[in-house]
């Protein structure tokens, strides 16, 4: 038995510190395999913002697998950070944690943000060529693992939730994905958890979002998905704080 929980959308800088209390105390009592975050760390990504998430993270006594969000580039107002160095604050970040190392499982990164884009709201998902093709050539080398996921930020379909990814290359990125050997995605973006199997080139994929741990709701309480893989089924439980 494999348990993770995959937690996104922490937000330091608008941070629900009772929601972040809550998950911390039950990593510390159930010592998952390993915590998996989808993004958004930060709300302008900002070095104030970053230790604290640093800081946040380093207390969780298991490793921890990243991906950044549209909040983890600098915001508008550093456009020349920006546009120069986007990622330097979440690349340190990264580099000071205990990565997974799971034998049974693929655990696949897929950017699907961008520094700028070619439409007015950058804060919507972008799947590039480089991006997605780093992603199925990792799943390709790891065809041999019982399970397969792939964590990436935005959802690449839409799901019936209130806000929405809007992702640009999402579809034909899942059907490369899936083609690949890709089984699961997760990701976060739109602050509520779901869960959908849908067929893409013919083949099934299963996306799982997860909830926020931050101030901004949108219809559903602080939550984040249990994930448990006996080697057959990965079992789905949403916690929600109540």
């Amino acid at each position: 038995m494999v348990t993770l929980l995959h937690v996104s959308d922490l937000h330091f800088g608008s941070e629900d510190r009772d929601a972040l209390d809550w998950f911390a105390e039950t990593v510390q009592r159930d010592r998952p395999a390993a915590v998996l975050c989808t993004g958004d760390l930060t709300m302008r990504g900002s070095a104030r913002e970053y230790a604290l998430a640093q800081a946040w993270l380093a207390r969780l006594p298991v490793p921890v697998a990243l991906v950044p969000g549209n909040h983890d580039v600098p915001y508008y107002h550093h456009m020349v950070r920006r546009l120069t160095a986007p990622y330097s604050h979440y690349r340190a970040l990264e580099a000071a944690l205990t990565l997974p190392d799971l034998p049974a499982l693929a655990l696949v990164p897929l950017k699907t943000i961008a520094r700028a884009q070619l439409r007015l709201n950058w804060s919507k998902g972008r799947v590039s060529n480089k991006d997605l093709d780093a992603a199925t050539t990792a799943l390709e080398r790891q065809r041999d693992r019982p399970l397969r996921i792939v964590m990436g930020h935005h959802p690449l379909v839409d799901a019936d939730t209130a806000s929405s990814g809007s992702t640009k290359g999402g579809k034909r990125a899942l059907a490369a994905l899936a083609r690949a050997g890709a089984q699961v995605v997760l990701s976060g973006h739109v602050h509520d958890a779901f869960d959908m199997t849908i067929e893409a080139d013919g083949l099934p994929v299963r996306l799982i979002g997860a909830g926020t741990l931050s101030q901004r709701l949108r219809s559903t309480p602080p939550s984040f998905n249990r994930l448990v893989w006996d080697g057959e089924v990965l079992k789905l439980e949403q916690q929600s704080l109540s």
